[in-house]
């Protein structure tokens, strides 16, 4: 592969670990909480998603000059996007936390933490293995295991909400939780949206 063409990939690789990196800090919140640190950790992952904009800057800013490119410009542009809303998202729960002042933490939220860390895992692996998709035999396991999460991910969010309304008696954690969960689930979403991307990139270079 030439030089010019690995830049994309490395780039794509670099920005699923800032991804990871932001699952890993908000389960870290989550599993550890301390109401008191909250407005220090919205710093902390605001540090990451300003980290990762750079990557996206950096890629849109080589892509703006290329003459050729590896996969179609639009392609590059859109799993560039998608990456970074990965982090974006994973971002917004932390501060929904904090604007809605949560002070405790519902067990189902470390479940549901987990499964967008090992979503960030799997999208990883995925991005790796991107650069090799003509040829690769693992690549279409992580596509796989990344819809199979989004769907446990569903699936803990619609519990999570229905455990909610029915043992939750204070209004206002209810109210603070609904939104909390509603961007958890957002976050394997977003891992999904790249997965589909990557896909449709193989099957139309393939």
């Amino acid at each position: 592969m030439k030089k010019q063409d690995e830049f994309y990939f490395d780039n794509f690789v670099e920005c699923t670990h800032y991804s990871l990196k932001a699952a890993k800090l908000l389960q870290q919140i989550i599993e550890n909480f301390d109401a008191k640190r909250l407005d220090e950790d919205v710093k902390l992952m605001h540090e990451i998603e300003h980290d990762a904009d750079t990557k996206k800057h950096e890629m849109l800013a080589v892509l703006m000059k290329a003459f050729m490119t590896p996969i179609e410009r639009e392609d590059i542009m859109l799993l560039s996007s998608c990456l970074d809303e990965v982090t974006d998202k994973i971002e917004d729960v932390v501060l929904k936390m904090y604007c809605n002042r949560v002070d405790r933490i519902l067990p189902v939220a470390n479940d549901l933490v987990k499964v967008v860390v090992d979503s960030c895992q799997e999208m990883v692996k995925l991005l790796e293995e991107f650069k090799n998709f003509k040829k690769s035999k693992t690549i279409h396991q992580s596509i796989i295991r990344i819809n199979t999460l989004e769907e446990e991910g569903d699936r803990l969010f619609v519990e999570a909400m229905r455990s909610l309304h029915e043992h939750e008696d204070d209004i206002l954690n209810m109210i603070r939780w609904r939104d909390v969960f509603f961007y958890l689930e957002k976050c394997t979403d977003a891992t999904e949206h790249v997965a589909d991307i990557v896909e449709r990139v193989i099957m139309v270079n393939s």
